[in-house]
Formats: structure tokens, C-alpha cells, sequence
């Protein structure tokens, strides 16, 4: 481990060197990626110096133990740095795990309502609710894609983007279906419903990520509709692109101008290509263990929110809250810690 980290010093050293130089920013799409990495790297760099200087205030303090009248104070030094070395050592081992390419950027997540009819409409407005206002709390912004309203004001489907650096490494572990137990309000005999909504998060994509046919598009175009959308055009700006060879849709009806709500379109779709290479290298690589946190399969229940008990359960790593009202506000900070902490466990045990 010690080899690889001079290595990313070095690494470090360089990139540091280069943002320095006059020309650096002459190709800004290079400079954008360089100082990327350098971020990147920086706090490895912060705890391997720490680490090697814990090292050496040990080594400082076993010299002077021969001396008795400052043997107790050197002992009591060592000791202090060498908890300090081995807590930066555990550090360095979850700091050096591969990095998910895809960590720094923006999202678009895709929320469906599921079983439960209406009440799974409502349920899916909640979730859209509860990640717009988490995303209000982390400073981000939501632009929607695509939002289709019900009369009730629930939700047959919403697809937005949250742009936000850092933002897919927060909230890939989304993904799933997710179940609300509670007395829907149109229930006039006080019985608990079960529904269920789906969530797809998906890293944004430009077209220059993915190479994409433009001769694989059928593209249509339709009014803007629905039971409450942002707006209801009385020309035909709304946009829908069909990709033949994967038989991939998406629409987009948020924006006023076509042009506007195919390049949404195109982003969207942009997306969807990368997951589904993603899943195809995956299933192709039979060394690759999935991780039991992980993204999540869009099939798979990942959480229960029961409003009677008052309680949100991540049915992954076992976890639960007892304050519901305050999750469903977008405080879920807690959960996405706690599952990124359990991503990083299981990663780091199949590393060894």
C-alpha cells in the first residue's frame, strides 16, 4: 500500500506542477479534467503526509525514551501517534478504493408510481418531494425532464435532473423500489395500504460520452399534456425519441420549444445507453462481485416508509429511523451516509 500511495504523490506532485504552467488553461476541457483529478487526490495526500509524520513523531519519541526524564512524556507521545498511524492507515485503505468514474456528476432519477394505483401516485410525489428538498438542503438545483400528474396530485411518473458535482455519488444507492405503508387519504375506514413507487438514478451523460446513431432515432412530437403540467401548449413542442435498436423511450414536455426538449431527450437517452453497457460489462465480468449495498436493481424493495409506526427501514444494511416526517422533508443525509459506509465495508473486504 505504502508503493501505490508514492505513487499517487508523485501523481499529485505532477498534476500540481502542470496547473501552475502559463498554458495550463489553453484547452479548458483538459484543465477541467486535470484539476479534477487533483481534487481527486488531495485528501489521499492530506492523510498519507499525516500518516508518515505519525511515523515519524514515533520514531522521535522511541529515540528519546533512553533519556528517564523524559521517558513518561515520550511514551505518552508514542502512544498518542501510533493510534494516530493506525486510524490514518484505516483511512488510507477506504481513501485507495476504486472510484466510481461516474461519483462527481449530476443525476437524473426517474421516480414511477407502482402497485396501489392512486395511492402509489401520491407515494411517487412524496419521493419526488423528499429528493428535491434534499437536494435544496446540499445546494443543488432540480430541472424537470418529464412530469406527469394525476388529478389527485400524485405522480405516474417524473424524470429530473439534479445538478449538483457530487451528486450521483449521494444518491446512487437509490435506486430500487421503494414502499410505503399508510392510510391513503382517500381510505374513509382508517385501513393501512401497502403501494410502492420505483426510482432510477442514472449519471448524467452528454451525447460526447456515449457514441449514439442519429439514424437509430425516431423522433415524435405531441402537445404538452397532463392533469397539471407545468405548462399545456397549444403547439406541438413536446418531444418523444425512440431508439430502435434498444427500444429505449423518453419524452421530455417541460421546456416551450422542441429543440429545448430534445436535447433533454438526447441527455436522457444518453444516460440509459451508459446504464445498460454498464449492466452488460457487469454480467460479462464474472470476477466482479456486486456489492449487497451497492446501486440497487430497479426490481429490488430497498426501503420501507411506515407512517403508523413512524419509521423508515433501508432493508439493505438493516437500518431504522423513527422519524419519518423529517426523512420525508429530505432530511436523509443519515441513510446515505449509513450506505455509503457499508458500500465502503463490503469493498474493502473483497479488496483483501
Amino acid at each position: 500500500m505504502l508503493d501505490k500511495l508514492k505513487a499517487v504523490e508523485n501523481r499529485f506532485e505532477e498534476l500540481c506542477f502542470k496547473s501552475e504552467q502559463p498554458d495550463f488553461y489553453n484547452d479548458p476541457k483538459k484543465a477541467a479534467k486535470l484539476l479534477r483529478e487533483r481534487n481527486d487526490l488531495e485528501p489521499i495526500i492530506e492523510a498519507y503526509r499525516a500518516y508518515r509524520q505519525a511515523e515519524a513523531d514515533m520514531a522521535d519519541a522511541e529515540e528519546l525514551m533512553s533519556d528517564p526524564e523524559m521517558k513518561e512524556l515520550c511514551q505518552e507521545t508514542y502512544a498518542e501517534a501510533k493510534a494516530e498511524k493506525e486510524e490514518l492507515f484505516e483511512k488510507l485503505q477506504i481513501l485507495l478504493l476504486p472510484k466510481d468514474p461516474n461519483d462527481y456528476k449530476s443525476v437524473i432519477v426517474e421516480i414511477r408510481g407502482g402497485v396501489g394505483g392512486e395511492e402509489s401516485a401520491l407515494f411517487a410525489h412524496s419521493l419526488f418531494r423528499m429528493y428535491s428538498m434534499y437536494a435544496a438542503k446540499m445546494g443543488w438545483s432540480v430541472e424537470l425532464l418529464n412530469y406527469n400528474e394525476t388529478e389527485l396530485g400524485g405522480v405516474k411518473e417524473a424524470d429530473f435532473v439534479i445538478n449538483g458535482r457530487g451528486a450521483y455519488s449521494r444518491l446512487k444507492y437509490e435506486s430500487g423500489v421503494h414502499r410505503v405503508q399508510r392510510v391513503p387519504e382517500t381510505e374513509s375506514g382508517g385501513r393501512v395500504h401497502t403501494s410502492t413507487a420505483t426510482v432510477a438514478v442514472l449519471p448524467e451523460m452528454e451525447e460526447v460520452d456515449v457514441q449514439i446513431n442519429p439514424a437509430d432515432i425516431e423522433m415524435q412530437v405531441y402537445r404538452a399534456s397532463g392533469a397539471g403540467g407545468q405548462h399545456v401548449n397549444k403547439t406541438s413542442s413536446a418531444v418523444r425519441l425512440i431508439h430502435r435498436p434498444s427500444g429505449i423511450v423518453v419524452a421530455c414536455q417541460e421546456e416551450r420549444s422542441q429543440l429545448q426538449n430534445r436535447e433533454k431527450c438526447m441527455r436522457m437517452l444518453a444516460s440509459k445507453l451508459y446504464e445498460i453497457e454498464q449492466t452488460r460489462i457487469q454480467s460479462e465480468n464474472d470476477g466482479l462481485r456486486r456489492s449487497q449495498v451497492g446501486t440497487g436493481m430497479r426490481n429490488e424493495r430497498i426501503r420501507t416508509y411506515n407512517f403508523p409506526q413512524g419509521r423508515v427501514t433501508d432493508h439493505r444494511i438493516g437500518l431504522t429511523l423513527y422519524r419519518i416526517d423529517a426523512i420525508m422533508d429530505g432530511d436523509i443525509e443519515e441513510i446515505i451516509n449509513a450506505l455509503a459506509t457499508a458500500d465502503q465495508a463490503e469493498k474493502l473486504k473483497n479488496s483483501k
